[in-house]
């Protein structure tokens, strides 16, 4: 099991008032899924995601990630967890525009102290589609080239967990289609895969959803008969 969550709670005050980000939440993701975290803005769905990517820790409740209790651990440690067993992409690709594709793709390797990145680096672009984009710089390519990228950097260390923000939500409808697709592929490969969203056509899209509403987990549905990616 990749992901194991007991009780959840997150609490932020407010003009003196407390809110309940997260009230109570549990659920747990097996290796190999394919997840949506849904739900309208202020449902819990991003504070529940930076629990998950460990940019975050609970108030209360227990959160298992690939075996690691992560209460009380240190910023260090939940930094140095996040490095080995997550790969981020976010909606804004967060590259560093004066590198070119495989040098952004090689630092989550270099920050661990890995020796021999490259030839790691360019395996993870080919994975991707761009080995013939590795020495592009990011103004050089497309959005989706630039997601491709993201995704690359996010798999380089090969993570337990795979962590989408709004994968789609800077591109058009077709680039958006194309990135869609390589998350299927990955999955397929046998990769853990969370993607939140707020849109319910993408969602719909993985075999498995999770609807956030008021904090709590509102519904949690499986289907063997999702939109399948490449259809809609």
């Amino acid at each position: 099991m990749i992901i194991e969550a007991d009780s959840l709670v997150k609490i932020y005050t407010l003009g003196g008032s407390e809110i309940r980000a997260l009230d109570r939440v549990s659920l747990q993701i097996d290796a190999g899924e394919m997840v949506a975290i849904t739900g309208a803005s202020g449902s819990g769905k991003s504070t529940l995601m930076h629990i998950l990517g460990c940019l975050d820790v609970p108030d209360a409740g227990r959160y298992v990630l690939a075996g690691e209790d992560v209460a009380g651990l240190s910023s260090d440690r939940l930094a140095a967890l996040r490095n080995e067993r997550i790969g981020f992409v976010f909606q804004t690709f967060n590259l560093l525009p004066r590198m070119s594709a495989i040098e952004n793709v090689e630092l989550p390797l270099m920050y661990a102290g890995r020796q021999g990145v490259r030839p790691m680096a360019e395996a993870a672009l080919r994975t991707v589609g761009l080995g013939d984009r590795m020495h592009h710089e990011p103004n050089q390519l497309s959005g989706g080239q630039r997601q491709r990228v993201a995704v690359a950097r996010a798999l380089v260390s090969n993570p337990a967990l795979l962590l989408a923000d709004e994968p789609t939500g800077n591109l058009d409808s077709r680039t958006g289609e194309e990135i869609l697709q390589l998350f299927q592929a990955l999955h397929e490969q046998g990769h853990t895969i969370v993607i939140v969203t707020h849109e319910p056509a993408i969602a719909q899209r993985c075999p498995r959803i999770l609807l956030m509403q008021d904090g709590r987990l509102a519904q949690d549905t499986r289907s063997s008969d999702h939109v399948p990616l490449g259809h809609i």
